[in-house]
C-alpha cells in the first residue's frame, strides 16, 4: 500500500470548527482515548520543542510514552511515536487499513469528509491505546478549543506562548487566540503557562478559575543564570540549577524550564521521575528544524520560523550567534501565512534574499510575488528568485563566506535535505 499516496488523498486544511468528525470516530472505536494520560500542548510557538523534552524525560524515566505532534519533516510516521521510536509503515498500514471502512461510511454519509489531521489523530490515539502507553505527550495543530486533538481529557495542559499566528481562524488580536488556545484547559486539571502581556494573562487565569483547574504560572523571572553556548543552553529554574538543553535560542530556557514545572506537577502527584531521568531526558533531546545546523561547510541553518513571533525569535537568535556574520536567507512561506508582514521583519537584517516557491506551488507565495513585494521593501539588487534546488547551489557557490539560513516553513526540510544530500555526492 502507497501509504503517502493515500494520506494524499484528504483534505489537509481546517474545515468548520467542529469535534464532530472526532466524536464519532472515538466511539465507533470504543473510545480509546478514555485510556491514556495525557499532557496536552498549544500555543503559537514552542510546542514542538516541549513536546520533545518533555516526553524524552518520560522515557528515561522507564515509562511507555506516546509521543504526537506535526508538521512531519521527512516522513508521516514522524507524527506519532512510542518511547521515540515512529510509527512502522505496517503499524501504520494496518491502522488505516481497518479504518477505510469507517472513513468511507462516514464520508458517504456527511457532507464535510474527514480531514487529514482527523485520521492523523485518530490513529495516533488508537495506536498509542493498543501500545498501553503510561503518558501521551501531544501538541495540537491549530489552537486548541476546536483542534483535533482536544477530544482527549488531558490532566495537565500546557500553553507554551501565544502571538500572532492564524488569525484568518483563531482571531485577529490576541485576546481573541488566547481564548481558543485556553480551549484545551479542562475541568478539575492543571495547566502550566508562562506569564506573558496582562490581556492573555488575565485570559489563562480566568479560565483555569472557571474549570476548578488549577493554574501553576511561572514567572520569567525565575529562569536565572542563562548561558548560551553554540553547543548548549546552560540556566537555572528554582530548585534546578544548571540544567543544560542541546537545543538553540533565546525561548528555550522557558520551554524547558515549562517541562521542570511539569515534572514537579507529576511529582506531587507520585509519578516517580528520577533527577538521571530529567538531566538525560533534557540533554539528550533532539529537535530537527528548529535553529538545526544541517551543513558546517558553508554554515547552513535550518529554522521553520513561519509567522512573526517566530522570525522575531530567529532573529534575537541570530544576534545572538551570528551577529557580525554576513549572512544569506532562503525564503519560502505558504500562502495562508501573513507574509507581507514576516517580509517587512526579516528584510530588516543586512543580508542577501533569495526567494523560492516551497515545496508544493499553489500552496505556496511564489517566488516571483515575493520578489516583487520584498522589492518595494527594500534594495532588489540584494534580493534573487530561484527555484529551492538553485537556490541551495547559488549559495555554495557564490555565498560560502556567508551564514545561509533557510526559513519560512517545516514542509520545505525534506527538499533542502534532499538537495544538500545529492550536493555531498556529487563532491565525493
Amino acid at each position: 500500500m502507497d501509504i503517502e499516496q493515500y494520506l494524499k488523498n484528504f483534505y489537509a486544511g481546517t474545515k468548520d470548527p467542529s469535534l464532530a468528525t472526532m466524536k464519532y470516530f472515538m466511539e465507533e472505536l470504543g473510545y480509546p482515548e478514555k485510556d491514556l494520560k495525557c499532557i496536552h500542548i498549544a500555543g503559537t510557538n514552542g510546542k514542538g520543542s516541549i513536546t520533545e523534552m518533555m516526553s524524552n524525560i518520560l522515557v528515561k524515566a522507564g515509562y511507555r510514552t506516546g509521543k504526537f505532534m506535526s508538521p512531519h519533516l521527512i516522513c508521516y510516521n514522524e507524527r506519532m511515536a512510542v518511547d521515540n521510536k515512529n510509527i512502522s509503515d505496517k503499524e501504520m498500514e494496518q491502522l488505516i487499513l481497518e479504518l477505510m471502512p469507517k472513513i468511507e461510511k462516514y464520508n458517504q454519509n456527511h457532507d464535510t469528509k474527514m480531514t487529514l489531521f482527523e485520521l492523523e489523530t485518530t490513529m495516533a490515539l488508537l495506536y498509542f491505546s493498543r501500545n498501553h502507553c503510561d503518558f501521551v505527550v501531544l501538541e495540537t495543530g491549530l489552537g486548541g478549543l476546536h483542534d483535533c486533538t482536544n477530544i482527549i481529557n488531558s490532566s495537565i495542559s500546557i500553553i507554551s506562548s501565544i502571538g500572532y499566528d492564524h488569525m484568518n481562524l483563531l482571531g485577529d488580536t490576541l485576546a481573541q487566540i488566547a481564548t481558543q488556545k485556553a480551549g484545551i484547559i479542562k475541568e478539575n486539571g492543571d495547566t502550566i503557562f508562562v506569564s506573558q502581556e496582562n490581556k492573555v494573562n488575565e485570559i489563562i487565569r480566568k479560565t483555569c478559575q472557571e474549570k476548578g483547574n488549577i493554574l501553576h504560572e511561572i514567572d520569567p523571572e525565575d529562569i536565572a543564570e542563562i548561558r548560551f553556548e553554540h553547543d548548549f543552553t546552560q540556566f537555572h529554574y528554582k530548585n534546578y540549577k544548571a540544567i543544560q538543553i542541546p537545543l538553540k535560542g533565546v525561548k528555550q530556557p522557558q520551554n524547558a524550564a515549562i517541562c521542570l514545572e511539569c515534572v514537579n506537577l507529576l511529582k506531587s502527584k507520585n509519578v516517580e521521575i528520577p533527577e538521571r531521568a530529567i538531566k538525560e531526558g533534557l540533554e539528550n533531546v533532539i529537535h530537527k528544524g528548529r535553529f538545526e545546523m544541517v551543513s558546517k561547510n558553508p554554515p547552513i541553518i535550518f529554522d521553520g520560523a513561519h509567522n512573526e513571533p517566530a522570525i522575531q525569535h530567529l532573529r534575537e537568535n541570530i544576534d545572538l550567534y551570528y551577529k557580525n556574520a554576513k549572512k544569506v536567507f532562503i525564503f519560502s512561506v505558504l500562502g495562508t501565512k501573513d507574509y507581507t508582514k514576516i517580509l517587512a521583519q526579516i528584510l530588516q537584517e543586512d543580508a542577501i534574499f533569495i526567494f523560492t516557491d516551497g515545496k508544493e506551488e499553489g500552496r505556496f507565495v511564489s517566488k516571483e510575488e515575493l520578489y516583487d513585494k520584498a522589492s518595494k521593501m527594500t534594495n532588489p539588487e540584494k534580493l534573487y528568485k530561484r527555484k529551492m534546488p538553485e537556490a541551495i547551489r547559488l549559495v555554495k557557490e557564490k555565498y560560502s563566506d556567508c551564514v545561509i539560513f533557510i526559513i519560512g516553513s517545516f514542509y520545505v526540510y525534506e527538499t533542502v535535505m534532499k538537495e544538500l544530500e545529492e550536493e555531498k555526492d556529487d563532491t565525493n
